[in-house]
C-alpha cells in the first residue's frame, strides 16, 4: 500500500467515526428534548419514556430537525402548553449541548 492509500483509509475511518458520533448526539438530544417536552406536558414517568422514544423516532421521517420541531410543537400545543417554535429551537440547541457533554463524558 502506498502512503496515499493509508491516508485515504484513515480519513474514511475518521469520517465514519464522526458520522456515528453525530448520529448518537442527535439521538441523545432528541431523547432529552422529548423528556423536556414531556415534563412541560405533565406526563408521568412511563409516558415520558414512551414520548422520548417517539421523539427519537420522529427524527427519521426526514433529514434535518424540522420533523422533530413539528412533532414537539404540535404535541405541546395539543396538550395546552403555550409555546412557540423559537422556544423549541432554543431547547433543541440547549439539549444538543447537553447531549454532546454526556456522550463526551462517557468516552
Amino acid at each position: 500500500m502506498t502512503m496515499f492509500d493509508d491516508r485515504e483509509k484513515a480519513f474514511e475511518a475518521k469520517f465514519a467515526r464522526d458520522e456515528e458520533m453525530q448520529f448518537r448526539i442527535n439521538a441523545r438530544r432528541n431523547r432529552l428534548l422529548g423528556q423536556w417536552a414531556a415534563a412541560r406536558m405533565g406526563l408521568d414517568a412511563a409516558e415520558t419514556e414512551a414520548y422520548a422514544k417517539a421523539v427519537v423516532q420522529a427524527d427519521f421521517e426526514e433529514a434535518g430537525d424540522e420533523d422533530v420541531i413539528r412533532k414537539l410543537l404540535g404535541d405541546l400545543i395539543s396538550a395546552g402548553v403555550e409555546i412557540d417554535e423559537a422556544e423549541i429551537r432554543t431547547a433543541l440547541d440547549a439539549k444538543s449541548v447537553d447531549a454532546r457533554r454526556q456522550l463526551m463524558g462517557e468516552a
